[in-house]
């Protein structure tokens, strides 16, 4: 079965669904069952080295370009392969195999205003995706209800595949936290937020939660802020020195996936009050470092969390802000969710992600 692996967003994006791509081709290296071709982009210097021994096809045509669809579908010509896999859901339109597209969420939908006019228009083409998908995979069964229902899509066709923490989320020796801490300064307790700053992900909520805590706390851990900038976030420094927190919360920007396994276990704990999440990997990513988490309700995280983190309605700020005063200030319970946590990312596995999805191929071709 020849496959051919649309990797071009990697380049542009290598958080959130370049995560997913780099994990699940990995996952994949040296199976038998298929023989993959990952498309790459001219820009890329050093991805197909970085993708060995998979074979690597560079194109020129961008993720999301306005003649993404025409262009693209002609530098396919000459491919011959049995399915197309597209894990940023849209696929070409005017192809000659089938296609598998992956959904990560439809927050877009739940949350239009949340998006630019670019994201809009984009991820509009969802309803001709789907339609034009031979399966569908779905990172939760959250997602795969929003899919039934705010798209119609043909439940018999979608295939539920969990994503999983990277294996270097796992146990952190004391030595790669104290090199985590001496790289980002961090020389106090922290509380710790993972991901791109956007509406979505809750921040200014964050923000006034934690203000709460400091008014009650004065020795409230930092706040600590990793990822980078997205869209509609450009307040965000503002409303905390609005807020009297220029000198308490710490933003990082993005940071590489090395440095990433000594920050989450280093934290007091791991907050994450998201809107929506189709999924909610840096959730499992923190839990496999040990670390305490407090979530959201918002989307997939009850499914993906269970009873392994601590939850709350993510419009509450008072029950963010005292639910985050109760972690810091209760070490039994910060041991018993971080046993929990552990138990509950060893439920997940990018191998058992790739056996799946290969199958998912077999049903496609």
């Amino acid at each position: 079965m020849r496959v051919v692996f649309d990797a071009r967003l990697v380049t542009y994006q290598p958080a959130g669904i370049g995560n997913y791509v780099m994990s699940l081709l990995g996952a994949m290296r040296g199976q038998a069952q298929a023989e993959l071709t990952v498309l790459i982009s001219r820009k890329d210097p050093n991805l197909a080295e970085r993708l060995r021994p998979l074979a690597a096809r560079r194109v020129w045509t961008p993720p999301h370009h306005r003649f993404e669809q025409l262009a693209l579908a002609l530098e396919l010509l000459p491919v011959r392969a049995d399915v197309y896999h597209a894990p940023d859901f849209i696929p070409p339109f005017l192809r000659r195999l089938p296609a598998v597209v992956t959904v990560h969420d439809l927050a877009f939908l739940r949350m239009p205003e949340l998006l630019t006019s670019d994201s809009r228009h984009y991820y509009g083409q969802i309803h001709l995706a789907v339609r034009h998908a031979d399966r569908i995979i779905a990172v939760s069964n959250r997602t795969r209800r929003d899919l039934v229902e705010l798209v119609g899509a043909p439940a018999g066709r979608i295939d539920v595949v969990y994503e999983a923490a990277d294996p270097r989320y796992g146990l952190v020796d004391e030595g790669t936290v104290a090199r985590s801490r001496s790289r980002f300064g961090l020389q106090r307790d922290y509380l710790l937020f993972v991901g791109t700053r956007e509406p979505r992900k809750n921040l200014a909520r964050l923000l006034e939660a934690y203000a709460w805590l400091v008014a009650r706390r004065s020795d409230a851990p930092e706040l600590v802020v990793a990822g980078r900038t997205g869209w509609l976030a450009d307040d965000l420094e503002a409303r905390a020195e609005a807020l009297g927190l220029a000198d308490r919360v710490r933003w990082l920007g993005g940071v590489d996936a090395e440095a990433l396994p000594g920050l989450y276990a280093g934290a007091v704990a791991f907050v994450f009050p998201s809107l929506y999440e189709g999924f909610g990997l840096p959730v499992l990513e923190a839990m496999a470092c040990g670390t305490p988490v407090v979530a959201s309700t918002g989307g997939a995280l009850p499914e993906i969390a269970a009873d392994a983190a601590l939850l709350v309605d993510p419009l509450d700020v008072e029950a963010l802000a005292s639910t985050m005063a109760r972690v810091v200030a209760e070490p039994a319970l910060r041991d018993e969710l971080r046993e929990r946590g552990r138990a509950r990312a060893r439920r997940f596995s990018w191998q058992a992600a790739a056996e799946q999805t290969l199958d998912v191929y077999r049903r496609a071709a």
